[in-house]
C-alpha cells in the first residue's frame, strides 16, 4: 500500500474521519480479520448474515491501523456512505501513484486464474509483481489487491470478472491497464448474460479500455475474440495454436504425468516447454501467458524457462494428489462450466490411458447455465463416458449427466447417481484399485472438494488402507473462504465475481 493517512483516505472516498486523521496506513486492505498486514486497512461490510464492522476490534488487535466502514468503530476509522464504492476510489488512488508500474488486466470465459497464476510467476522473476489472489476478480476483489501495491511494484497483474455489462469496464477505470488478454468468450454464466454475444460484448471492454500505446492479447483461435482487435486502438497480439498467432503453442502432446509439452514460438524463435501442470488446456493458457510477458518487454526465451518450473497457485484446481495406494486423486471442485469440465474430462482420460487405471468422472452440477443447463450436462456425460470414463453423479442437480452418459454408454463402465458429496468417497471405497484416477469437478457450491478431501483423509478407509500423501497441491487458498464478513459482501465469489472456470 502506498502510505495513506485517514485525512487523505477520506479526501479520497469522501468520507470521514473519527479518531486521529494523521494515523498512517501502510499495508494492504483486507476484508477478512484473520489475515490483516502490519499497519493495513480492515475494510468492514455490513451483509445479511455478518455484520464485518463487529470484527474491527479484533482486526485492530491484529495489527490493522484503522477500520473503513459504514459507522464509526473502535479505533481510527473512515465513514462512508457505499464501503465498496470507497473502496473502488482507495483502489484506484493506489493505481495511480504507480506511474512507473506495468497493469496487465486478464479476462475471459474459462482460464483466467490459471494464465494469472502463469503470469504472475513469468514476471515476478523479472521484477517486483503483485497478483490477483485467488480469483478475487470483482468489485471487491480488483481493488484489494490494488492496494497491496507499493512504490516498489514493478508490475500488477488483474483478473477481472464479471456478471454484466459494464463490470469489466468499471474495474479497468480503477486499475488502468496497459495490457489487456482476453482468453475466451464461453458459456460460463450464460444463465445470467442471456447469451454469448453479451459476455462478449462485456469481455471485449478490456481491450476498449486500453490506451493507444498498450497491447490487447487476444486469442486468434476464438474467433469472437479474435475480432474484438476491432474494438481496440491499441496494439494487437494474438496467441493462439493457429499458423495466425503470433505467440503459438505447436506439437502440444500430454506426457505420462497429464502435463503438456510443446513449443512456444514467436517470430523465427522455437523453445521447448514442459508446463508442470496439468491438463492439454494450460499449453494454451501458457502461450496467453507468454504473449502478454512480451508485450511488456520480456524475452522468449526467459519466458519459457520460468514455465518449466511454475508451480500451481490456486488451490482446487486439477490438484493432482497420489495416494500411498497408487490412486490419484484430481481435485478441480473450484468451478466448472461446460467448455472447463469438458478439458478436465480430456485431461482425466489422456491419464488413465498413460497409467493403465480406470477413469472415475465424478461430476456436480453446472450452475448459471440458464436454458442450456440440462443439454449441457447431457453433453458433459455422453462425452465422459465416450471416453470411457465410470460416471459417478452427484446430486439431482447434475442428473442430465447421467442421462447423457447412460445414452453412449456400452456397460463395460459405470454410471451412477449419489444423492449428495458426502457419499461419494463411501461409494468409492472398495472399488479404487491403483493406477486408477478420481476427477472430481462441478459448481463451486456443490461443495466436492469435501469428497476430494474424504478421498484424502488417511483416517478413513482407502483401496489398500494406507494413509495419503499430499503432492502438488497449489500454495495459496482462498484467504476469504471463511472470513469474519458476511457471505455476500466478503466472498466475491459469492457476489458478483465470475466464476468461470477459473483454472
Amino acid at each position: 500500500m502506498i502510505p495513506t493517512t485517514l485525512a487523505e483516505m477520506a479526501r479520497v472516498v469522501g468520507g470521514t474521519v473519527h479518531g486521529d486523521g494523521g494515523t498512517t496506513v501502510r499495508g494492504a486492505a483486507t476484508l477478512d480479520s484473520r489475515v490483516v498486514e502490519p499497519e493495513g486497512l480492515f475494510v468492514a461490510v455490513a451483509g445479511e448474515h455478518v455484520d464485518g464492522h463487529d470484527y474491527a476490534a479484533t482486526a485492530r488487535a491484529a495489527g490493522a491501523a484503522a477500520t473503513l466502514g459504514s459507522r464509526p468503530v473502535e479505533g481510527p476509522c473512515v465513514v462512508v456512505d457505499d464501503v465498496e464504492h470507497a473502496l473502488g476510489l482507495l483502489g484506484a488512488h493506489v493505481a495511480e501513484q504507480l506511474p512507473d508500474c506495468v497493469v496487465v488486466g486478464i479476462t475471459g470465459s474459462q482460464g483466467k486464474t490459471s494464465t494469472k497464476d502463469l503470469l504472475a510467476q513469468v514476471l515476478e522473476a523479472a521484477g517486483p509483481t503483485v497478483a490477483t489472489r485467488g480469483n478475487l476478480n470483482n468489485e471487491l476483489g480488483v481493488p484489494l489487491t490494488l492496494t497491496r501495491a507499493d512504490a516498489s511494484t514493478r508490475y500488477l497483474v488483474v483478473e477481472m470478472g464479471a456478471r454484466g455489462l459494464g463490470n469489466i469496464a468499471y474495474l479497468c477505470g480503477l486499475a488502468r491497464p496497459s495490457v489487456g488478454v482476453v482468453l475466451n468468450v464461453g458459456t460460463a454464466h450464460l444463465g445470467e448474460f442471456g447469451s454469448r454475444e453479451v459476455i462478449a460484448r462485456t469481455k471485449g471492454e478490456l481491450v476498449e479500455a486500453l490506451p493507444a500505446d498498450g497491447t490487447a492479447v487476444i486469442s486468434s483461435d476464438d474467433p469472437v475474440v479474435s475480432a474484438m482487435a476491432a474494438r481496440t486502438s491499441a496494439g494487437v497480439l494474438r496467441f493462439g495454436r493457429g499458423g495466425t498467432a503470433d505467440v503459438r503453442a505447436v506439437d502440444v502432446e500430454v506426457d505420462d504425468q497429464g502435463c503438456p509439452t510443446f513449443t512456444l514460438v514467436h517470430r523465427d524463435q522455437r523453445v521447448p516447454v514442459r508446463l508442470p501442470l496439468l491438463g492439454e488446456h494450460q499449453a494454451d493458457n501458457a502461450a496467453a501467458a507468454a504473449a502478454a510477458a512480451l508485450a511488456v518487454g520480456l524475452g522468449l526465451t526467459e519466458i519459457a524457462r520460468t514455465l518449466g518450473v511454475v508451480q500451481a497457485r490456486s488451490a482446487w484446481r486439477m490438484e493432482h494428489t497420489e495416494r500411498a495406494d497408487g490412486v490419484a486423486v484430481v481435485n478441480d471442485a473450484y468451478n466448472a462450466n461446460p467448455e472447463s469440465t469438458r478439458s478436465a474430462l480430456r485431461t482425466l482420460s489422456t491419464m488413465v490411458r498413460r497409467r493403465g487405471g480406470r477413469g472415475w468422472a465424478v461430476l456436480g452440477e453446472m450452475r448459471e447455465l440458464g436454458d442450456e443447463a440440462d443439454a449441457e450436462h447431457a453433453d458433459v456425460g455422453r462425452l465422459a463416458a465416450g471416453l470411457g470414463l465410470d460416471v459417478v453423479v452427484v446430486g439431482t442437480g447434475a442428473a442430465a449427466v447421467a442421462t447423457g452418459a447412460r445414452s453412449v454408454a456400452d456397460g463395460s463402465h459405470r454410471v451412477v447417481e449419489l444423492p449428495d458429496v458426502d457419499a461419494v468417497a463411501d461409494w468409492l471405497h472398495g472399488r479404487l484399485t491403483p493406477s486408477d484416477v478420481v476427477l472430481l469437478k462441478a459448481s463451486r457450491a456443490v461443495g466436492l472438494e469435501r469428497a476430494a478431501s474424504a478421498l484424502l483423509d488417511p483416517d478413513r478407509h482407502t483401496a489398500a488402507g494406507a494413509p495419503a500423501s499430499r503432492t502438488g497441491r497449489g500454495d495459496d487458498t482462498d484467504e476469504l473462504d471463511h472470513a469474519d464478513q458476511p457471505d455476500d459482501a466478503d466472498q466475491p465469489e459469492h457476489v458478483t465475481q465470475d466464476g468461470g472456470d477459473d483454472r
